[in-house]
């Protein structure tokens, strides 16, 4: 279950980086360096609001991933509880 967590949190995150890099850093939508010809067949618009909320998306998602991985993993009380004490 952990491993399955780790893949998704890695190929969420490597979408994340993709859809902020895409962004134009002044808002403009789709960066010139990664086609921005895109403009002219979806409008400017119509892009930046399809980036935007797919960063959001993928956010939340890592967000939540990240939180189940955690909660998957506990907090590790239980198992120093069962090692038991070393005398000299």
């Amino acid at each position: 279950m952990l491993s399955t967590l780790t893949v998704f949190i890695a190929l969420v995150s490597a979408l994340l980086m993709a859809a902020i890099l895409i962004q134009n850093p002044k808002g403009g939508g789709i960066d010139s360096t990664f086609g921005g010809q895109a403009q002219q067949l979806l409008g400017a618009s119509r892009s930046t609001d399809f980036i935007e909320k797919a960063t959001w998306v993928l956010a939340g998602t890592l967000l939540v991933l990240c939180i189940l991985a955690v909660l998957t993993v506990g907090t590790g009380a239980e198992a120093a509880t069962d090692i038991p004490l070393q005398t000299q």
